[in-house]
């Protein structure tokens, strides 16, 4: 008989994230790091003995492992005992068509970015989901940082004044060679257009940096002046981004975005100027963010620090001093869904302060993949976001 904690728990099933999956395995311990979720069922590979193999590693029983995602939705809708909840971490392609079952099944989803692999995808998933009143979790997770729930809040509470500069940077280099041909799966699906869609490093990292860029401005972007080039010779995607920003009320950016960029680990960065000062982030040193205002000295906030305000301690797991980071974010966006999917249990919806990307979000990215690839393609013009 479960135990009341594991009732408390909410019943998690994933799609993908099966053996030799890097992002599976990250959603997996998100979601166990605050015990919000059991994984309980799993169509976790194509392959149907990957699928089998990989459930009997993870604990799921074998009944509950599964040779599709149609077969999963509606064995787990008919079960009294079904999951509440499906994590989908499968490539690009999949995303679209595997949220639809599910939603179709009254089961909320949790799924890994970009939304879809174009627009009109993107947008019949946000009318599917607002038919379904299902809820609708999209991974943005650098999101669930403390120090950008910090930021976010500063930029709301008028603490930069007036928001005039946004610069956002994600550099890699992993896709400086052309792994794709080497048996990396990894780059494999990332670097083809029937799995990945119209976009490379703009549609994997790229979306990253431009969410970010406005999860904490606040702001509407409302045109793009976009250059995205495949510098690896027989590469069919963009493996470099470089795009100019212009917001609703005045503000300017710039997204540099590229996985060519030599020496480059994973380094996300986002910097925002306004009238009446600055604030400085950097994904590896996550812990630290840095504020100015005009006229004074830099100040340094510390994750857990005397500095900290309301929107980082509520996300905040650890003193001041112990560094979290990439696993962490992922979970406080777990967590956040956890809220929410309670709050749907009982009817109710969740308090003011969860906060977590949603279809929504999905969909502005996806208008940012397309208006970015056609202004590349009409030669670098000026393209409005639909």
């Amino acid at each position: 008989m479960a135990t009341e904690h594991q009732q408390h728990r909410i019943r998690l099933g994933m799609v993908g994230g099966g053996q030799g999956a890097f992002i599976g395995a990250v959603h997996r311990i998100a979601a166990r790091i605050d015990d919000q979720y059991e994984l309980v069922a799993g169509a976790l590979s194509s392959d149907p003995e990957r699928a089998s193999a990989s459930a009997r590693e993870l604990g799921v029983a074998a009944d509950r492992s599964y040779a599709s995602y149609e077969e999963m939705a509606q064995a787990e809708a008919a079960r009294t005992d079904g999951i509440e909840a499906v994590s989908i971490v499968t490539p690009n392609h999949l995303h679209a068509p595997i949220a639809r079952v599910f939603l179709n099944a009254g089961i909320h989803v949790i799924c890994d970015k970009p939304l879809t692999t174009s627009v009109k995808e993107a947008e019949e998933l946000v009318r599917l989901v607002e038919k379904s009143g299902k809820l609708f979790v999209l991974t943005h997770n650098y999101s669930g940082y403390p120090m950008i729930r910090q930021a976010r809040s500063m930029v709301a509470g008028g603490e930069l004044g007036d928001i005039r500069v946004i610069q956002v940077e994600y550099p890699q280099d992993w896709l400086t060679e052309r792994s794709e041909l080497s048996g990396n799966k990894q780059a494999e699906w990332r670097t083809d257009p029937a799995r990945s869609g119209a976009g490379g490093a703009i549609g994997d990292i790229g979306t990253h940096a431009y969410h970010l860029a406005g999860f904490v401005s606040g702001l509407e972007t409302e045109q793009v002046l976009a250059q995205l080039t495949s510098f690896v010779e027989g590469r069919s995607l963009d493996d470099d981004v470089q795009i100019m920003l212009r917001y609703k009320g005045g503000a300017r950016g710039s997204l540099w975005a590229s996985q060519v960029a030599v020496g480059n680990e994973n380094g996300l960065k986002l910097r925002i100027y306004g009238s009446k000062g600055g604030l400085e982030w950097t994904q590896a040193d996550p812990n630290y963010l840095w504020f100015t205002r005009f006229g004074e000295p830099k100040q340094l906030i510390t994750r857990g620090g005397a500095g900290a305000n309301a929107a980082a301690s509520r996300v905040t797991r650890i003193p001041g001093g112990h560094p979290e980071g990439y696993l962490e974010g992922f979970a406080t966006i777990y967590t956040e869904a956890a809220h929410a999917i309670r709050a749907a249990r009982a009817g109710e919806k969740p308090d003011a302060q969860v906060l977590y990307p949603t279809v929504y979000d999905g969909l502005d990215g996806m208008r940012f993949i397309e208006a970015s690839v056609a202004s590349s393609q009409a030669g670098n013009q000026w393209t409005r976001l639909k």
